[in-house]
């Protein structure tokens, strides 16, 4: 069973994780939990092993120490397969999306552990919902698209798996601003129709200003956690992250 908090389950939590690249260690030691209905920002400066960490959750990296846990189980080792049936999804950095296929048929591979052949249609309608310039153009390849549209299809195909939690590590990155605006307010969506999201961003300011709690990543270490408005609010945040 998941561990409670108060009224809220948490659905996951990390704990003392390490990752190495050789003899170089990436990530020391970090510890966080996301409680089911949240939207848990992870922040840091390029290079600060926010991407490395998720990467170890999702099992496409081995971690070298600590515990991963899923809905109150083990995960840590598990393939990246195994962890999307059970509901752990992420959202790549650089989006990833099969360039040679469809939106529609990028959509489809989101839900390549489903059978439910009529359920999928519908979600597929639904994040067409969502993502209106994704239904105009379905049949074009995911390859030709725009930066923008490619993220937009990448968060689509993430929902197409039905995910508890969604790991997103830096839609934003690359966007211009219109569309940069465009990614939060999904986001917010996303999570305000009750999507459980952990999201890795570099613009600090925005993912503290959508989450309700905070971690900062320095040098591969948790160095500050809190209500992500107090972080927003702090003076050595805002001279590390906002420019200020």
């Amino acid at each position: 069973m998941s561990a409670e908090t108060g009224s809220k389950k948490t659905l996951l939590r990390v704990t003392n994780l390490r990752v190495a690249y050789g003899g170089i260690q990436a990530v020391k030691g970090v510890s966080f939990e996301v409680m089911e209905g949240e939207l848990v920002s992870l922040i840091g400066a390029n290079g600060a092993g926010k991407t490395t960490t998720l990467k170890a959750i999702t099992g496409t990296l081995p971690a070298t120490g600590g515990e991963i846990e899923f809905m109150g189980r083990n995960i840590r080792g598990q393939g990246p397969w195994n962890l999307v049936e059970q509901g752990l999804v992420m959202v790549p950095e650089g989006r990833g999306i099969f360039s040679r296929m469809t939106i529609v048929e990028n959509l489809q591979m989101g839900a390549f552990a489903r059978n439910d052949v009529q359920e999928i249609a519908a979600d597929i309608e639904r994040v067409f919902g969502i993502f209106p310039r994704l239904k105009e153009r379905r049949h074009q390849l995911g390859g030709t698209m725009s930066g923008g549209e490619q993220q937009m299809l990448a968060m689509g195909r993430a929902l197409m798996a039905r995910p508890k939690v969604l790991l997103m590590d830096e839609p934003s990155m690359g966007l211009s601003p219109i569309l940069v605006d465009k990614i939060f307010e999904v986001v917010d969506d996303i999570h305000k129709r009750g999507t459980t999201i952990l999201l890795v961003e570099q613009n600090a300011s925005r993912a503290l200003q959508l989450a309700s709690r905070g971690y900062v990543m320095d040098s591969g270490e948790v160095t500050m956690r809190g209500d992500a408005k107090e972080l927003l609010a702090d003076p050595k945040v805002r001279a590390a992250y906002l420019g200020e």
